[in-house]
């Protein structure tokens, strides 16, 4: 199996766009979170979100026309082309490579403006452009075109862990000799609807998300696009190219025992495949990106899951959804940025808006509102999504 090395950096987030600004916003622990402009929240009880104000499609994308394609396909593109530009790629490096997309709600805002046509005047109202954007697949065809790739081009629609596992698609890609470059992350957009479904679950937070602390409230829902550039190793050496970090492996488990509340042994068999697929062992972890939704249901699982898999001997952890939201099938790839960043920048990020420890997990380092110097030789990725849909990814020093 051939080594997989992370070379390229494509964020778009409401902390910073482009991999500079991102990382400043994660060292200064600051935090994008607002009243929501997305849509009409009069009447909601929870009316903010992570949105992603300054983003222009136009000011970033070369070839796409935005007025053609929902606004998760252009967080895509435009967080691909950022990656390949930081991985310092030529159209002719990318011709022959491949793209994998992970996402929740694929184009949701598109999905809402069709129901609400749909709804009013019937399926005749449905402009044949508008009803064009509607296939989550466009999210990786976007990619595809944005950069002239004409290699496998794959969407996959596993909720909140769905970057991580496209990150292990693309690994595998690479591991086994399938491709040389894999450009893979994930995107999803702010909606009224799924807004509405986590308000009316109870899940999303007062005003701030507060991961780990013992007054969490909820989650922030939240948007973007992060894309990153994997390489075998050896090409990325023939063409001079510096790593951020390595792929060190990843795991997937389901127990599909219930739609919305994880189970701790799952989460923990997961952690223990993924250092197992690594060829490492709990000790030799020393960062931890959280899911850490801020909700009391999941943190408290996933802490739990933490201390059985490290043996109580659990690393720092902390969750960049303090600052983000929680951008849904993005989330694993924005973990995965934050962990590469970690790593090459020797730095941890925090986790903002912490006040009080939980005593249930008195054990457990959030890295609290301050980033902190760090050596990171091994950094895991958390990722967990409904129905039991778990993934775990691991990245090392080169």
């Amino acid at each position: 199996m051939r080594r997989v090395v992370v070379t390229g950096l494509g964020p778009v987030s409401s902390i910073g766009i482009g991999v500079r600004a991102f990382e400043a916003g994660l060292r200064a622990g600051r935090s994008g979170v607002g009243d929501i402009t997305a849509f009409d929240p009069t009447g909601f009880p929870r009316t903010r979100a992570g949105e992603v104000t300054a983003f222009r499609p136009r000011e970033l994308l070369r070839v796409l026309d935005a007025d053609r394609w929902g606004r998760s396909a252009c967080f895509a593109a435009a967080a691909a082309r950022l990656a390949v530009a930081d991985a310092g790629l030529s159209e002719v490096d990318l011709r022959d490579a491949s793209v994998v997309v992970g996402t929740t709600s694929g184009e949701s805002k598109v999905i809402e403006e069709f129901g609400r046509r749909v709804a009013g005047e019937g399926f005749a109202a449905v402009p044949a452009a508008l009803a064009e954007q509607l296939p989550a697949g466009r999210l990786s065809f976007a990619v595809n075109e944005e950069l002239g790739i004409a290699g496998e081009s794959v969407t996959l629609a596993t909720a909140c862990s769905a970057s991580n596992y496209a990150l292990g698609y693309a690994y595998d890609a690479i591991a086994h000799g399938d491709a040389d470059i894999v450009v893979t992350g994930g995107a999803d957009s702010v909606c009224r609807w799924a807004h509405a479904g986590f308000v009316r679950l109870g899940a999303v937070a007062e005003l701030e998300c507060a991961p780990f602390d013992r007054d969490r409230t909820g989650m922030v829902t939240a948007e973007g696009g992060a894309m990153l550039v994997l390489e075998s190793e050896e090409h990325a050496a023939r063409r001079g190219a510096r790593a951020y970090a390595r792929v060190l492996g990843y795991a997937l488990n389901c127990d599909a025992h219930h739609m919305v509340a994880p189970r701790a042994e799952t989460i923990a068999a997961c952690m223990r495949l993924a250092l197992a697929d690594a060829g490492l062992t709990p000790e030799d972890v020393d960062y931890v990106c959280a899911h850490g939704t801020g909700t009391l249901a999941n943190d408290a699982t996933e802490a739990e899951a933490l201390h059985a898999a490290f043996a109580g001997r659990v690393p720092p952890v902390s969750s960049i959804k303090s600052m983000l939201g929680h951008t849904m099938g993005a989330a694993s790839a924005f973990g995965l940025i934050a962990a590469a960043l970690a790593i090459a920048r020797g730095f941890l990020p925090p986790t903002i808006n912490w006040t009080t420890p939980d005593p249930a997990m008195p054990w457990l380092d959030p890295v609290a509102n301050r980033a902190r110097e760090a050596k990171v030789r091994v950094a895991q990725n958390n990722g967990f999504a409904f129905g039991g849909n778990n993934a775990i990814s691991l990245l090392g020093a080169v």
